[in-house]
């Protein structure tokens, strides 16, 4: 039995798909008049009843900060990624190792799953090739892996992304369960100084 405040979200949770739909339906007619509008509205709620998704469930907190924040971070790595990938194209002696890697992420919400999942793959080099929603695991194709190393700095920079999208997005209780992992950077500051110690 779900309560009134459940089915109330439910249906809110539909609103924004629906909303979508109206829009991509006026986009495909190239104009504004009152009939597209309606039957952009009927449109929408057949296509929301008849093909029904699990709703995602929006954590309403948006850190305009960690926002802007995320989005820089996001622009330097596709430029950096952009020449690392050109360098490998034009390079006279191309010996590369592509690996497949599994990345388990810190959350279990499906929203920073999912954009975590799009920031790493619009950045070049790397794609994902399948998720694992239940144990929010992605699967990267990543190119030129030349050592432990390398792919130990690829996983730290996919982790980092999620932090960031997390501290940027992130529900209240995602940020609690970020709040004790280091970024990558003060991590191995920190494992460093121990093994000096």
């Amino acid at each position: 039995m779900t309560t009134p405040r459940e089915r109330l979200e439910a249906v809110g949770n539909q609103i924004p798909p629906l909303i979508a739909l109206i829009v991509l339906w006026m986009l495909l007619w190239g104009e504004f008049s009152w009939l597209n509008l309606l039957v952009g509205l009927v449109v929408g709620i057949v296509v929301t009843v008849a093909f029904y998704l699990v709703p995602v469930q929006l954590s309403g907190r948006v850190h305009p900060l960690h926002t802007v924040v995320f989005f820089v971070r996001l622009i330097v790595d596709i430029v950096r990624a952009s020449v690392d990938v050109s360098w490998l194209a034009v390079k006279p002696r191309l010996v590369t190792s592509n690996a497949i890697l599994e990345i388990r992420l810190r959350t279990r919400s499906d929203l920073i799953l999912t954009w975590t999942a799009v920031a790493t793959s619009i950045v070049p080099g790397s794609i994902v090739v399948e998720i694992d929603r239940e144990s929010s695991i992605l699967y990267l194709h990543v190119l030129n892996m030349q050592s432990a190393g390398d792919i130990e700095q690829f996983r730290r920079r996919v982790l980092d992304t999620e932090r960031r999208i997390v501290r940027g997005f992130g529900s209240h209780e995602d940020v609690e369960r970020m709040r004790g992992v280091l970024p990558a950077n003060r991590l191995s500051a920190r494992r460093s100084g121990k093994e000096l110690s």
